[in-house]
């Protein structure tokens, strides 16, 4: 997908661009890599598939395909906007990808790469686009002014963020499906209609535990350069595998059951015990 994909970015940025106008969507963030582009909106709007859809029909069109364009690529990262930071860490992520793909050089500052909201944050607001909305992130970065002194230390803190060793904000965001306190998915939850079962809930929840469970396994196995079945030959307190199975246990609600099986570890038991080393 991707021979055909690349070379269409600036279309493809500026038909969704044109699209948020037209539905009159605000954005707080967005980002277009070669593979994958990343949106953030304040809210879910009516409407706001039709962009997906309408490009997709004109692509494939194009070059004479049919199917899904975006298959196997779509994530929708539920956040919770009661977290303190929440919009600066999740738009901050998306205006790093560029550099986390590793697709600028390393003296190559950030707003070089034009397929991103980025440089626009950079601009006086008479050169911005009306449909992006600079005010909240500048915020969070603790800028309360949209000047230029304000647009240099933003740029100065996105430079220093690039090159921070270790971010657990992005983990979470890039390996999970939604993002803020502990507690937020038992407080989504609660929103549900009241004839919804507390069974439902708890089926709920271990299905989606399970599919975050399996997503971090795959990112880590990916990270490693491990194959499914270099997972299985490792031995059972393989360091790595540890290291895994204490993710599994701080991210997801997976008993240690569970673990055991899937990670090829033995016995609950034993890991337990590594666990507590």
């Amino acid at each position: 997908m991707s021979k055909y994909y690349t070379p269409q970015t600036g279309k493809s940025l500026r038909f969704f661009r044109l699209s948020a106008e037209n539905c009159t969507a605000t954005l707080d963030g967005l980002s277009r890599p070669p593979c994958h582009q990343g949106l953030i909106l304040p809210q879910i709007r009516s409407g706001i598939s039709a962009p997906i859809i309408t490009y997709t029909m004109r692509f494939n069109l194009r070059h004479k395909l049919s199917g899904h364009l975006f298959a196997g690529r779509y994530k929708s990262l539920l956040v919770d906007e009661a977290t303190p930071g929440y919009l600066r860490a999740v738009c901050d992520y998306v205006h790093l990808n560029p550099a986390r793909a590793k697709l600028l050089g390393k003296r190559e500052r950030l707003q070089k790469y034009r397929w991103s909201s980025y440089p626009s944050y950079l601009r006086g607001r008479q050169n911005r686009e009306a449909w992006l909305c600079c005010d909240r992130l500048l915020g969070e970065h603790g800028l309360l002014k949209d000047s230029p002194r304000s647009r240099l230390e933003f740029a100065r803190k996105m430079e220093h963020r690039r090159v921070e060793p270790n971010d657990p904000s992005a983990k979470q965001i890039r390996r999970g499906w939604s993002f803020g306190a502990q507690d937020f998915i038992a407080r989504l939850l609660d929103r549900m209609p009241s004839s919804v079962s507390e069974h439902h809930h708890a089926r709920e929840r271990s299905q989606t535990d399970e599919q975050r469970a399996e997503g971090i396994i795959l990112e880590t196995l990916k990270e490693l350069g491990w194959g499914k079945t270099e997972l299985a030959a490792r031995r059972k307190s393989d360091p790595d595998k540890v290291a895994l199975a204490r993710d599994l246990r701080s991210q997801t609600t997976m008993s240690l059951k569970w673990i055991a099986r899937r990670l090829g570890m033995g016995s609950w038991t034993h890991v337990s015990n590594l666990l507590r080393q």
